[in-house]
């Protein structure tokens, strides 16, 4: 994928505001090159599930048309009461 190459315009905060406040568009004033949402680092980890479980798991994730990781994430976070970040 290419990135287009785009000059931020300088702009003082207060000039920001007053036009995201008016509803127009702000993103020539903001370099996306560095953008992170906090809160989305992810760290790998292995699990081991019985059979029935991924099988469970894949019938679930067929079921609603999205992936087996998906399901897993989604259950998880309910359970520890965060929402996912997927």
């Amino acid at each position: 994928m290419k990135r287009r190459n785009r000059t931020v315009k300088a702009m003082k905060a207060e000039l920001l505001d007053r036009a995201f406040d008016a509803g127009r568009d702000i993103t020539s004033a903001l370099d996306l090159t560095k953008i992170q949402r906090p809160g989305r680092q992810q760290r790998r980890v292995n699990v081991d599930f019985p059979v029935w479980m991924i099988e469970s798991l894949d019938a679930e994730a067929g079921r609603l048309g999205v992936t087996r990781q998906s399901v897993i994430k989604v259950w998880i976070a309910e359970r520890l009461g965060g929402t996912p970040r997927t």
